[in-house]
């Protein structure tokens, strides 16, 4: 993707500037609003000026169109055809003309609202505005809110504002809001440099898919916040062929992200159908559906009590739902999206989705965690990992992984899985957004997109002293272990081993468990391993267990030599000898 760090920054800027001066409409809001509640005002007013600029200038015309198609029975598609857009408002009132009636403000707002077509006002019902307004009304706030949003800084007007930097304002309110609001620690909003990144790796190698006429794609985003991800994904994809119709579809559940992601549909002039609101897990809107390309940050180390019955229900069906290889703790259900992902998948579909590494380890033989990785990795899905460096997003620090996961491997990548190590491929920031300190520049985004399609086992990309990821392939079945119980013969007073039907008894106080890798015969492991040191030993073969793990740190561990005990030792009577000379020198004084 060319020049985006170029188009991060300047776009990165204009939001921030933008997203500020909207921000400081809060300062009106002190006594009446909590300062997490800022945000309840703020996020939907956005919207609507939003809407409003887009709109004003064939305001007139809609209204004209409506005075002769009042009273058909379907009127949408002239009103939408005057309007320019999948949207319109048959209000005479605009926002200038709001705050001209100062005494009438309350009832010309509502006014102007209910002008809006049946699909913008969804949104502010999503977004409980009728409340908002109503306090406003209560604390004398309301024409104050509207004038400022009358002032240069509120002009979203396209010609001011284009539809990427009102995705950055947008993503940057909503992360103020969350910030306010101490929004749970797993809602990560991703930034367009992890996004672009994302993109690219599910589009790599992928340029046959684009040759020849009448090319169509789907993409879905089954938490898709304010619709970024999807946003960035359809400009990647039209990229590489500009005539090529893609079609993009995502859920989320929180309301305001919600209502900006469908915002934003109708602005561009998608299907508004497609952004559905509803929990992903408990309620999904899109059964059936299946798509080219899923791309997705689900929250990860969030319990799914919530919606624990509804997953155990879809679980019960077996293969006819979504959760039949297992389900994870309760404590943490971001594996349940893995399972949703690949469940949407077209039978030649990729998906890149991010994931905390308690995804690559979590859960012994036999548990939900590892059935779910089994079913991934024996049903060679698992195409590659890479692991990002910390500090990447906006509100977490923590070490995240991107999973690309393909029902249909070129014959060179199967039966194998990449895992890249591109957590030292990355650019320090000049200026920190939250806890986000580092970047994926286009230098970084090269060096692990060129790393993933060479494919290479072992090679370095880039300088080790510096900006590089490291490439290494495996075998899908490295990854798979089984657990054995090993047993050991209960002896009496007298060191005889005791019977039963004529089998030792085990000991429970002396069982124990081997994870003997795939690779291995387990006999000969049990052999070379086991009985050597517990000659009588046996195992229980009923309870052996296939479990898979993928543990990327001990893949990529580089042994340290730790410091010489010489230099350790002439570095501790250095700092001996200096801290004597201080004491010398301080009663010396005295």
């Amino acid at each position: 993707m060319a020049n985006s760090d170029e188009l991060i920054t300047s776009v990165g800027k204009n939001s921030n500037d933008t997203a500020a001066l909207v921000w400081s409409v809060a300062d009106d809001l002190v006594g009446a609003y909590k300062p997490h509640e800022y945000g309840l005002v703020i996020l939907p007013m956005t919207v609507i000026k939003r809407f409003h600029d887009c709109l004003l200038p064939t305001h007139q015309a809609v209204l004209d169109t409506y005075k002769k198609v009042e009273k058909l029975a379907v009127k949408d598609g002239f009103l939408r055809k005057a309007s320019g857009y999948q949207f319109y408002n048959t209000s005479p009132f605009t926002f200038r003309t709001l705050i001209a009636d100062p005494e009438n403000i309350v009832d010309n707002f509502k006014a102007y609202l209910n002008g809006f077509s049946e699909n913008v006002q969804d949104i502010l019902v999503r977004m409980d505005f009728d409340a908002q307004i109503k306090h406003m009304e209560e604390a004398g706030l309301l024409y104050q809110v509207i004038s400022d949003f009358c002032t240069d800084k509120g002009d979203f007007s396209p010609e001011k504002i284009s539809a990427v930097d009102m995705g950055y304002v947008f993503e940057n309110l909503v992360r103020r809001f969350s910030e306010s609001y101490n929004e749970e620690a797993g809602a990560h909003f991703t930034s367009r440099d992890i996004i672009y990144l994302m993109s690219d790796l599910l589009v790599a190698g992928d340029e046959s898919a684009f040759t020849g006429d009448g090319i169509s794609k789907t993409v879905y985003d089954m938490t898709m916040g304010t619709s970024q991800m999807l946003t960035c994904m359809e400009e990647r994809l039209k990229q590489m062929d500009a005539d090529a119709d893609v079609t993009v579809f995502g859920q989320e559940f929180n309301p305001f992200t919600f209502g900006i992601a469908k915002a934003d549909m109708l602005i561009r002039g998608g299907d508004p159908n497609n952004m559905q609101f509803g929990d992903t897990l408990s309620d999904d809107k899109f059964s059936g559906y299946k798509f080219d390309y899923i791309i997705s940050n689900p929250p990860f180390g969030i319990p799914w009590k919530r919606e624990e019955k509804e997953v155990t229900e879809e679980f019960k069906k077996g293969t006819a739902g979504r959760f039949a290889p297992g389900l994870p703790a309760k404590a943490d259900g971001q594996l349940l999206f893995m399972l949703n992902g690949l469940a949407k998948l077209k039978d030649d579909g990729q998906m890149a989705i991010i994931q905390n590494g308690s995804s690559l380890f979590n859960g012994d033989a036999g548990s939900g965690p590892s059935e779910i990785r089994r079913y991934l990795i024996e049903n060679d899905w698992l195409d590659a990992i890479v692991q990002l460096g910390t500090d990447m997003f906006m509100n977490t620090g923590i070490s995240t992984y991107i999973w690309i996961c393909s029902k249909d491997k070129p014959v060179h990548r199967a039966g194998k899985v990449q895992l890249i190590d591109a957590s030292h491929c990355f650019e320090a920031r000049r200026k920190s957004i939250g806890t986000k300190r580092n970047d994926i520049t286009d230098k970084c985004r090269d060096l692990i997109v060129k790393a993933y399609g060479a494919f290479e086992n072992g090679t370095i990309y880039g300088e080790k002293d510096g900006i590089y990821c490291q490439s290494k392939i495996f075998d899908t079945e490295e990854f798979g272990y089984q657990k054995i119980v090993v047993e050991q013969p209960q002896k009496d007073e007298n060191g005889e081993i005791i019977l039963k039907k004529g089998k030792p008894v085990a000991d429970v106080s002396l069982r124990d468990t081997e994870n003997v890798p795939l690779t291995e015969e387990i006999e000969e492991y049990f052999k070379r391993e086991v009985l050597p040191y517990a000659p009588e030993a046996w195992i229980d073969e009923k309870k052996t267990k296939k479990g898979y793990e993928i543990p990327m740190t001990r893949y990529f561990y580089e042994y340290q030599a730790p410091e010489p005990v010489e230099e350790i030792a002439v570095r501790l009577h250095e700092l001996e000898l200096d801290i004597q000379n201080s004491l010398d020198a301080l009663f010396g004084e005295e």
